[in-house]
């Protein structure tokens, strides 16, 4: 028995930032931004849109494609780094909106791999027969916590939501998997108050402590060892080489990043997903949301193989080898306004 995905669903705001709208923000240009990240715009959470409210629209949309109730929910978990509040969790918020009153609800901080870490944690719970159900959501509002005078880091991020459906499956479904961490990279990427070392308080928020934090040079090296490390490993314990892949589902943090990733893979430039571009990085729910815009574009076919694989704070990553076996239609999975793809730009790095 392994697990599989029978459902999945996106939610984004509707509101767009381009780079010419952050020219009038911070001190940078579009040429710049676009020459270090590939990022043209992203989704920017306005007074309404939560963490909360964009990840229950995608668990929504997700238990609907799986044609499931949230009475058959066994578990919800939320992966996200920016909670709606710091107690109760946001996967208690969830669980209840939906109405699954019978299914246990976590949160889990991986940061930007915190939605990978959570596929193989449902896996583990359906392959120990505590849940038969489980729907796992990555949710953010990575502009809540972001330095916007800080123009090194506010370009790369935006909001976000994607969720699935996970079950048991006799074939197919999560085939290998790679978790790690290196505790002792934590300060690289990180937000310094608002736990127990540096409770909230006039000089940490005068100090912006409360804010993202990235050493950008040595965080890219390690993006680029990690997931190229982590993919390797989970197609080794699926029994897959690189040349096995039909698709490549890496966390979108920067063009620049997957690009490197992808020539050290030797995987050629349709097997490999990308949309930062127009969302820029949103965290935990960059791969759900990546692996949706995917399906929607007749992208996977059951029998497929593809790894997803996420890296981030912590210094964390994870990645899952999945042999696809759902049923694709071509129903939209995403809740919110649709990027126009005529007018959008080609989803390649510069």
């Amino acid at each position: 028995m392994s697990a599989t995905i029978v459902g999945w669903g996106m939610a984004v705001p509707d509101q767009i930032w381009t780079n010419a709208h952050l020219e009038s923000m911070v001190d940078t240009t579009d040429a710049w931004i676009l020459s270090r990240t590939g990022i043209r715009q992203r989704r920017i959470a306005a007074d309404g849109d939560t963490t909360f409210s964009l990840g229950h629209a995608a668990a929504n949309r997700a238990l609907a494609r799986a044609r499931l109730s949230a009475a058959d929910v066994d578990m919800v978990i939320v992966a996200t780094l920016t909670p709606e509040t710091p107690m109760p969790a946001t996967a208690n918020l969830i669980q209840d909106a939906i109405g699954a009153r019978s299914a246990g609800a976590f949160d889990l901080n991986a940061a930007c791999a915190g939605f990978t870490y959570g596929l193989e944690i449902g896996r583990a719970l359906i392959d120990a027969g505590t849940a038969q159900t489980v729907l796992l959501i990555g949710s953010e509002t990575m502009s809540r916590v972001v330095d916007w005078t800080d123009r090194s880091t506010c370009v790369l991020f935006g909001d976000g939501a994607g969720a699935v459906v996970l079950q048991g499956s006799a074939s197919g479904g999560i085939r290998g998997n790679s978790l790690g961490s290196d505790g002792s990279g934590a300060p690289l990427l990180h937000i310094p108050a608002g736990g127990s070392k540096q409770p909230a308080s006039m000089d940490t928020v005068r100090d912006r402590l409360h804010l993202l934090s990235m050493n950008g040079r040595a965080v890219y090296k390690f993006a680029v060892k990690a997931t190229v490390r982590a993919a390797a490993v989970a197609m080794a314990r699926a029994g897959w080489q690189p040349t096995d892949l039909d698709l490549f589902i890496p966390h979108q943090a920067n063009l620049r990043i997957i690009d490197a990733v992808a020539n050290e893979l030797r995987l050629p430039e349709e097997r490999v997903i990308v949309n930062a571009d127009v969302y820029g990085n949103t965290s935990s729910a960059s791969i759900p949301i990546a692996l949706c815009e995917a399906l929607d574009q007749g992208r996977v076919s059951p029998g497929d193989r593809l790894v997803l694989v996420g890296f981030g704070a912590g210094l964390s990553w994870a990645a899952v080898a999945v042999e696809w076996t759902a049923p694709v239609d071509s129903t939209p999975s995403e809740v919110g306004a649709a990027v126009d793809r005529q007018s959008a730009p080609a989803r390649r790095a510069p």
